[in-house]
């Protein structure tokens, strides 16, 4: 049985947004109006909708970083609405565009902030801040004195959601927090993600106007019109296959089949294992390697077991007592966490047709190849037009059964006119 929010052990709280409108001075209309939406304890639910309808306001309501007009806010058996907003953002971790990381602070100094607010102890802060640097996958004992310039993006993304994190509140906010990186890396903090919330089970709302990433990370998915007006609040399976409206239908666009694709992970399809050697193995035992095996290359991995290069037999010529000529570059690595429509996309740009699969701090895991995946699509595809098929025969006997209550009604009428008649 898959978990579910329902069926996991959570760490989270439920929020309950009860009527929430905010009214800037000086404008006619709401910017948010009368948002009533309850989110379950330990799930990650979605705000997607076009710019301009009130997500980040409505998000931002909740922390009160931006007071609510009117309406209640309640967080667990709590109502916040009316509490010290200084005292509820250290109760809430908050994750933005761009990290958001002070620049002049380090790492670690970045990561205790809230932690030394409320008073941890050194000690204790000490060790939450190397056991969250673990948890978002980079080595404490090398990033715990950087500062943010010397990260790039997706690192500066993971310190940022370790931030949020450290003080170990229920409820994270995260308005836009991987808009800021280039795809690839966006792929990744969103597999990150997932991984980290298996592990934490918070509550999570998150922003994005990317609905492939709402599919992708949602429990549900909040649809947004104008003014945060929902227009569709459910699983992104159900959203994808049963639009509420035309409105809805266009945020899905086209090819829902494929986008359902983001539904699955590579760790439901089958991870295999793959021939490997390390950069510092004797090329004998690398050459052994590659004539006994029924591959005919080998994933040749880094000193901390990271996909280095794809290694084949035709390459062992230009080795010539080195392996730094050798063989083609990694050029993508998908978590368990991915979904097979990333699987997808990274094998289709290897020649060879797949690709490695890699752990927290990536090393190898294992490999997933064209035919697995495209085992899968097909399912998928067939599941589709079977449900497909199956509701146009509901709408064909819908309309059967109309037509033949409009008739049973001609003739009813029919019949008693003609009565009237013969009566006469």
């Amino acid at each position: 049985m898959p978990e579910t929010p329902e069926t996991r052990a959570t760490t989270g709280a439920r929020i309950h947004l009860e009527n929430l409108t905010k009214v800037y001075a000086g404008s006619p209309n709401p910017a948010v109006e009368n948002v009533n939406l309850e989110v379950k304890a330990g799930e990650i639910v979605i705000f997607v909708g076009p710019s301009g309808c009130g997500k980040s306001t409505t998000l931002k309501m909740i922390n009160r970083l931006i007071e609510p007009t009117s309406g209640r806010i309640r967080i667990g058996d709590e109502d916040v609405t009316d509490m010290d907003p200084v005292k509820l953002r250290r109760k809430i971790g908050y994750a933005i565009q761009a990290s958001g990381l002070f620049p002049h602070m380090t790492v670690a100094q970045n990561i205790a902030l809230v932690p030394k607010m409320i008073g941890w102890s050194r000690t204790k802060i000490k060790n939450r801040v190397e056991e969250m640097l673990d948890l978002v996958g980079l080595d404490p004992a090398e990033f715990h004195g950087r500062y943010p310039r010397q990260l790039s993006g997706g690192q500066q993304q993971r310190v940022g959601v370790a931030r949020a994190l450290a003080a170990d509140p229920p409820v994270l906010l995260m308005d836009e927090p991987f808009g800021a990186v280039d795809p690839i890396t966006r792929d990744h903090l969103q597999d990150e993600l997932i991984r980290l919330q298996h592990e934490l089970h918070k509550t999570i709302c998150f922003v994005t106007h990317d609905f492939d990433e709402a599919i992708k990370i949602g429990d549900r998915i909040a649809v947004l019109r104008e003014r945060s007006h929902i227009a569709q609040f459910d699983t992104p399976e159900a959203i994808l296959t049963n639009p509420a409206d035309d409105f809805v239908s266009g945020f899905v666009g086209a090819g829902a089949a494929l986008k359902r694709l983001n539904l699955t992970r590579v760790r439901d399809v089958g991870v295999v294992d793959f021939p490997t050697a390390g950069v510092d193995d004797p090329l004998q035992s690398i050459f052994d390697r590659l004539r006994s095996s029924s591959h005919n290359e080998l994933l040749l991995l880094d000193r901390n077991r990271r996909p280095y290069k794809w290694l084949r037999r035709g390459d062992l010529s230009l080795a010539k007592g080195s392996l730094a000529r050798a063989g083609t570059l990694v050029a993508d690595t998908v978590t368990r966490d991915a979904t097979l429509r990333d699987a997808l996309e990274a094998v289709l740009t290897d020649n060879a047709g797949r690709v490695a699969v890699t752990g927290r701090r990536g090393e190898y895991i294992g490999v997933v190849d064209m035919e697995t995946l495209m085992n899968n699509v097909h399912e998928l595809l067939e599941a589709d037009r079977l449900e497909a098929a199956e509701h146009q025969h509901e709408l064909q006997e819908q309309r059967a059964r109309q037509m033949q209550l409009e008739q049973e009604g001609l003739h009813g009428t029919g019949g008693a006119e003609g009565g009237r008649g013969v009566t006469a």
